[in-house]
């Protein structure tokens, strides 16, 4: 305001001095007024570099730039001080955001749900987390267009998913097979448009269904079986030694009707007792229910089968090898059991080289990326089809003649009790794997 007023005071006292003629005392005044004009132009100045500086640090959102409000004529030191506070604003804006982000993205990296989100022209992947990334088993992915490659069925159900929707999907993995529920939305952003994905792992849950449905059938079909099938051989035993009895006492049968009599009823007590007996192996399903866990040597545990196995190996001249890159590698698990699985994969496997002219085993073990221990058991045999690999581990199905159905339900039960599971990769003409994981 002094600054106004005096240089007023100047302009017309020059402006006097011009109307009265006076040029001495205007020259004079001159430099009074290119003094105050200039000091004027050197604050406008000084306040439009700063207004530069404070709208570069916006542009380059350097919010730690801090304006000295304790030096400099007054004007500068209130803009200062403006420009401070805004930055403080900007700054505590910009931390909270900062904050809620890395809180959102730890939440997203601790869920079990995979997530991935694209931009939906380009197909460039924005974001996808560490979970997805496991059920995918792939450790980056640039765009979705790079999926096609790896799981061309999976691509098309995310590329085909509108807004909304749910559906039940396979991922394909190298070693293995799961099951996931897609669901989507889309958002956009600065006329970009975007799609997130969610992948459920629904595997477990349907597996342990699964598991649940046939161990109640089981039981059903079990209880009514031998509930109807007892009394009959029971029943066919006392009427073939009635009949015995009753032929003894005779000691005549010109036609043979004793004779038929009693075979048929001897068919008939076979049969039931076949039934039973049928029956009461597939009750053993149901009877594993808890495994006695104890630490063991994956080595002993190999080279006690190798040992139980040589005879049949060798006679059936079928190469077994067992690659073991941890000779000191552990696991808890129950020994009887995890034999009784072992044995029954490689029989199968001693029956899918059969017919091969260098029938070959191979036992293998390991930690993968997820730190939990694999047994692997692979053969060069004739492998299965697709429609089989479907039904393997469904009670009764089997691919061989004499085969029960059991043998592989079986297993599931066992690696589920030890909170594991087991998944088969296999190519016809090209053999089969099956991998126990714990």
């Amino acid at each position: 305001m002094w600054r106004v007023i005096f240089l007023f005071g100047t302009l017309l006292a020059l402006a006097f001095a011009i109307v009265k003629i006076q040029y001495y005392p205007a020259l004079l005044l001159l430099p009074f007024l290119y003094y105050q004009v200039l000091g004027f132009y050197r604050i406008y100045r000084k306040m439009q570099d700063e207004v530069d500086q404070f709208v570069e640090a916006i542009h380059y959102r350097d919010f730690s730039r801090h304006f000295n409000a304790n030096q400099g004529p007054e004007d500068i030191r209130t803009l200062r001080d403006g420009f401070n506070e805004i930055n403080s604003t900007f700054k505590d804006v910009t931390k909270e955001k900062e904050t809620q982000y890395q809180y959102l993205q730890k939440v997203l990296e601790l869920v079990d749900t995979g997530i991935l989100s694209y931009e939906i022209k380009s197909g460039d992947i924005i974001w996808m987390n560490e979970s997805l990334k496991k059920i995918l088993d792939v450790p980056y992915l640039k765009t979705i267009h790079s999926l096609a490659k790896r799981d061309q069925e999976l691509y098309n159900q995310i590329a085909g998913l509108a807004p909304g929707e749910r559906v039940i999907s396979t991922i394909h993995r190298e070693k293995s097979s799961l099951k996931v529920v897609l669901s989507a939305t889309a958002f956009q952003t600065d006329q970009i448009h975007f799609k997130l994905i969610a992948f459920q792992n629904v595997n477990e849950a349907l597996e342990e269904t699964e598991s649940k449905a046939w161990q109640k059938l089981l039981s059903i079909m079990t209880h009514e079986i031998m509930n109807s099938v007892a009394p009959i051989s029971s029943l066919a035993s006392t009427m073939q030694n009635r009949l015995i009895q009753f032929a003894n006492e005779t000691l005549n049968d010109p036609t043979g009707i004793v004779e038929d009599l009693n075979l048929g009823i001897e068919t008939i007590r076979k049969r039931s007792e076949g039934l039973l007996k049928f029956t009461e192996t597939y009750r053993n399903l149901n009877k594993i229910t808890k495994a006695n866990l104890s630490k063991v040597y994956i080595s002993e545990l190999f080279e006690n089968l190798h040992r139980l196995m040589q005879p049949t190996f060798s006679q059936k001249n079928i190469e077994v090898s067992v690659i073991l890159k941890e000779p000191l590698l552990t696991a808890e698990l129950d020994v009887g059991l995890i034999e009784q699985v072992l044995i029954n994969l490689i029989l199968n496997a001693i029956d899918a080289v059969k017919n091969r002219p260098d029938p070959k085993i191979v036992f293998s073990a390991y930690t993968d990326s997820d730190h939990k221990l694999v047994i692997k058991l692979a053969d060069n045999g004739y492998g299965m089809s697709e429609e089989v690999l479907d039904k393997i581990f469904v009670p009764f199905f089997s691919t061989r003649k004499n085969g029960s159905g059991i043998g592989l339900s079986l297993c599931k039960q066992i690696m589920r009790v030890h909170k594991g599971a087991i998944t088969v990769q296999s190519k016809e003409n090209e053999g089969t794997a099956f991998y126990l994981q714990f």
